[in-house]
């Protein structure tokens, strides 16, 4: 392989570690079954998929960009500008193009529905830009979450909307997913003056709110569809009060462990399967 080729193989690689690849893929995938779920055709289904990845993407690479003073100031060796893999520059550009590749595709899904994923996307910058700082640091994530659905649905064919609880467990979920999110970083965080709700609320309390709000989250799933539970909520839901339960223990008798993290992102797992199998329930008549 040629330098050229190498440096830019290595570039591809930073890039790809900046996106925040497991959040940026869980979200698209979500946002593709929830298209096929409520009955958006092959095409639909694929122009939602790929505007939620590139809203996806500027996020994640924006995160990166405007966190990268505060990354080398802790030597936060796992985040790719610290380890030389791609420069902050390179990342500003790529975050910059993916908002624009965003902007196209979500208005191609039409003029409602495209401003709505875009304000989504927007309440995502200000986290990465302002909020992640301050206690409001969860508001962003219910914003973003919470439209979710509420787009989906709007994309597809037909006057539709989505169900309230739809945008509320998506809300929730968000949240959720945000607290548990910064307890791996805690520490670090603070120390560049990161003063999130979580870091507010110090490990125990972050480790118990998380899978506490994600529990909430598959209550509303279980619940807000009409009729009675399925079988296969009653199983989700039991599971996740049990995930949640574990990492509550954990998260007070071992102050340290990461435990509550991996079940928070377990229990969120659990409601968004439980989120694609509601299916046709997500969408209302217009």
């Amino acid at each position: 392989m040629t330098p050229r080729a190498t440096a830019a193989a290595t570039t591809l690689r930073g890039l790809a570690l900046a996106s925040h690849a497991g959040p940026t893929v869980v979200v698209t995938v979500l946002a593709g079954f929830f298209a096929a779920g409520v009955g958006s055709g092959p095409g639909p289904t694929a122009l939602v998929t790929a505007a939620v990845l590139s809203g996806q993407l500027s996020v994640g690479w924006s995160n990166d960009w405007l966190d990268a003073r505060r990354d080398v100031a802790v030597q936060r060796a796992d985040k790719p500008v610290v380890a030389g893999l791609v420069s902050t520059r390179q990342v500003h550009a790529a975050a910059l193009v993916a908002a624009a590749v965003c902007v196209v595709l979500s208005l191609a899904t039409g003029l409602v529905a495209g401003l709505v994923h875009l304000a989504a996307v927007a309440s995502a910058w200000t986290y990465n830009a302002w909020l992640k700082s301050t206690a409001w640091s969860w508001a962003p994530y219910a914003v973003s979450f919470g439209l979710l659905p509420l787009f989906v649905v709007l994309a597809a064919p037909g006057d539709r909307v989505a169900a309230p609880w739809a945008m509320a467990a998506t809300a929730l979920l968000g949240v959720g997913a945000h607290v548990a999110n910064t307890l791996p970083d805690l520490e670090d965080d603070r120390a560049t003056g990161v003063r999130g709700l979580p870091h507010r609320l110090g490990r125990t309390r972050a480790s118990v709110l998380a899978p506490t709000v994600l529990v909430a989250a598959v209550g509303v799933v279980v619940l807000g569809p009409p009729g009675p539970p399925t079988v296969a909520g009653w199983v989700g839901g039991a599971v996740a009060v049990a995930l949640a339960v574990s990492a509550g223990v954990v998260a007070v008798r071992r102050t340290t462990s990461r435990a509550p993290f991996a079940l928070s992102m377990a229990v969120a797992a659990v409601c968004a399967a439980l989120l694609v199998l509601a299916g046709p329930d997500v969408a209302l008549p217009g």
